[in-house]
């Protein structure tokens, strides 16, 4: 049987990553779909207002339907700053509301986040982000929240998804050794517009540390909710070490 789950997805940035992600996995013999609708974003802005309404539930809930006719079982909401940016609290509401909804497990990248630290034992995590350095320490404060320990967070100035999505592999590389920190675990990358999914294996081994970014561990947390977990060293540690009880 085929495990399916749904992502919604902000605008058009790295949605590319998403087959990339499905197809790698499925060589590993995973036997998944992972179908994406793109919601409305309003304004393409990593600046508080704007990202309060692009993660506004009426936003997102218009495309549903799109993923439960494609076979979805499960839903994640694929972004990180437009639910961290609400607090735990706030974001744990907006999941609350997006599965009541679609009548079906739902969760989001920041929640995501949290949960692939705790599975992968990381309990001091960097910060390298691509965001301005207001939003990237509502990041840090979104995972502290969540009992994670944030040694450093590195925000990198960009202001929208567009811009973030040209990154090359060269950029997300640098991005991984500038935004990391010897006394951590893991570093983290939290911008689902971000380009990820080819350079797994390529961004630990020059962090010489598991790196976690927001479309992996989105994917993760889609199959973690249909409790479908898959072997795949392609997609990094996360992928070949994390425990199922996170």
């Amino acid at each position: 049987m085929v495990a399916t789950v749904g992502f919604l997805y902000p605008g058009y940035s790295a949605e590319d990553d998403f087959p990339r992600m499905e197809a790698l996995l499925n060589d590993a013999g995973a036997g998944v779909r992972l179908p994406l609708a793109h919601t409305d974003i309003g304004t393409d802005a990593h600046r508080v207002d704007a990202l309060l309404e692009m993660g506004n539930v009426d936003r997102l809930t218009p495309r549903v339907g799109e993923l439960t006719g494609r076979g979805a079982t499960a839903v994640v909401w694929a972004c990180t700053s437009a639910s961290f940016v609400y607090g735990y609290e706030g974001a744990a509401d907006q999941v609350r509301r997006l599965a009541a909804h679609a009548g079906m497990p739902a969760s989001s990248t920041s929640f995501a986040f949290a949960r692939a630290a705790r599975a992968i034992g990381a309990e001091r995590v960097a910060v390298a982000a691509t965001y301005p350095d207001d939003v990237a320490a509502l990041f840090a404060d979104f995972l502290k929240a969540a009992g994670i320990e944030v040694v450093s967070t590195r925000g990198s100035g960009i202001i929208t998804a567009a811009e973030v999505g040209t990154w090359t592999r060269e950029d997300v590389l640098a991005l991984v050794r500038a935004g990391d920190d010897p006394a951590a675990d893991a570093v983290l990358l939290p911008d689902t517009a971000l380009h990820t999914a080819a350079w797994l294996p390529d961004l630990e081994a020059a962090a010489g540390k598991p790196v976690l970014t927001a479309n992996q561990v989105t994917a993760w947390e889609g199959l973690r909710l249909l409790d479908h977990p898959v072997t795949c060293p392609a997609m990094g540690t996360l992928f070949t070490t994390a425990t199922t009880a996170a």
